[in-house]
C-alpha cells in the first residue's frame, strides 16, 4: 500500500514576478499542482514566504523566497499488484499502455484486484498520489489497446481538458459481421437502456456521439473495419456497430456469439463461437503532450487473437 510522501518546495521570486500575487506566482511555478492545492496551502499554513505566512493576495518582491512543505496522502487504498504492462511509452509526464484483453480497467464490484489500476500502483507508488492512479480514460474489459496514463497532477488536468475538447485521437480495429459500405458516419445518441441498467443503447434524449468507420477488407461475409471516435460514451462502438446492423465478432452484449453471415460453413461458426471476447482493439492513439505542447502519436498492430480469427475466416 501507498504510504504518505513528505513534499518540499521552494522558488525565488525573479524580477518579471515583481508586485505579483503570492498565489498567481505560486501557481505558475508549481505546475503540478492545482490552485486549489495552493489555497489550500497558503490557508493551512503549508506555503510560507520568508518563512512567515502569507495571504493570497500579498504582493511579492525581488529574492522573496516562497517555500512549500507537506505531507501528501495517497488518493488510493487499492494494493499493488504485480501484473505484467506492456508499455509502448513513458516519460515524465504520461504512461502509454498496449492493455490487454480481459484486463478490468478500474476495481468494481467483482473485481476488487487483479486489474489496470493495481499494475499501476505496482509499476509507479507514486501514481498512488493521483485520482485513479493517473487513469484519465478507459477500455471495456475484453477490448485490448492504446490507453493514456498521466504521472503528474498538471498532466492529468491537461489530458482531461484535452478528452473534453475532443483532441485525443483514438482509433480501433474491428472486426464485424457483414459487409458494411465503405465508409460511414454514425450520429445517435447514446444513453442508458431503458429496461436493462447494465446496458448502453440509442436513446432519444442520450449524449451525442459520433462514430466514423472505413471498410479496410472485407472476406466471406465479415469485414475488418478501422473506427474513429470523436466522442467517448460507455460501449459507443459497440452500440453504434450493432445498431446499424454490423455487430462486433466476439460481442456479448450487443452481438450474438452465435450470429453469423450466410454461408458460413459449420467448422467457421466454430471458430467464431469460440472467439471469447469482442474483436476490438484500440489501435491508435493522438494527443498533445502535456509538457511540450507538441503532437504525439502511438500505434500498434492488431493483436495475435484477431490476427488468428482473420486468417481462419479467409482461409
Amino acid at each position: 500500500m501507498t504510504t504518505k510522501k513528505k513534499i518540499s518546495l521552494k522558488y525565488t521570486v525573479i524580477d518579471s514576478d515583481q508586485g505579483h500575487r503570492a498565489d498567481q506566482i505560486a501557481a505558475r511555478q508549481f505546475l503540478d499542482y492545482s490552485r486549489g492545492h495552493i489555497q489550500k496551502w497558503i490557508k493551512e499554513g503549508d506555503l510560507l514566504v520568508n518563512e512567515k505566512k502569507i495571504k493570497p493576495k500579498n504582493a511579492l518582491q525581488i529574492d522573496d523566497v516562497i517555500t512549500v512543505s507537506f505531507w501528501e496522502e495517497p488518493q488510493l487504498t487499492d494494493l499493488p499488484e504485480d501484473i505484467p504492462l506492456d508499455i509502448i511509452f513513458e516519460d515524465n509526464d504520461i504512461l502509454i499502455i498496449n492493455k490487454q484483453p480481459g484486463l478490468v480497467v478500474h476495481p468494481g464490484s467483482g473485481n476488487k484486484k487483479g486489474t489496470l489500476m493495481n499494475a499501476l500502483l505496482s509499476h509507479d507508488h507514486n501514481l498512488g498520489f493521483l485520482p485513479r492512479a493517473g487513469i484519465v480514460h478507459r477500455l471495456d474489459k475484453d477490448t485490448s489497446g492504446l490507453m493514456v496514463i498521466s504521472k503528474t497532477e498538471s498532466s492529468y488536468l491537461n489530458l482531461i481538458e484535452q478528452l473534453k475538447n475532443r483532441s485525443v485521437k483514438r482509433t480501433y480495429l474491428a472486426m464485424v459481421v457483414g459487409e458494411p459500405v465503405s465508409s460511414k458516419t454514425i450520429d445517435e445518441p447514446i444513453g442508458r437502456h431503458p429496461k436493462i441498467r447494465t446496458k448502453q443503447a440509442i436513446i432519444k434524449n442520450g449524449k451525442e456521439a459520433i462514430t466514423r468507420f472505413s471498410k479496410l477488407e472485407s472476406f466471406k461475409g465479415y469485414s475488418l473495419l478501422r473506427v474513429n471516435l470523436e466522442t467517448g460514451r460507455t460501449h459507443q462502438i459497440r452500440v453504434h456497430l450493432s445498431h446499424i446492423g454490423y455487430p462486433i465478432i466476439g460481442d456479448p452484449v450487443y452481438g450474438n456469439r452465435n450470429k453469423f453471415s450466410i454461408g458460413t460453413n459449420e467448422d467457421l461458426k466454430t471458430i467464431i463461437s469460440s472467439f471469447n471476447r469482442q474483436a476490438l482493439h484500440a489501435e491508435g492513439l493522438e494527443l498533445i503532450h502535456p509538457s511540450s505542447n507538441e503532437p504525439v502519436s502511438f500505434k500498434t498492430e492488431m493483436p495475435s487473437d484477431m490476427k488468428d480469427l482473420q486468417d481462419q475466416i479467409k482461409k
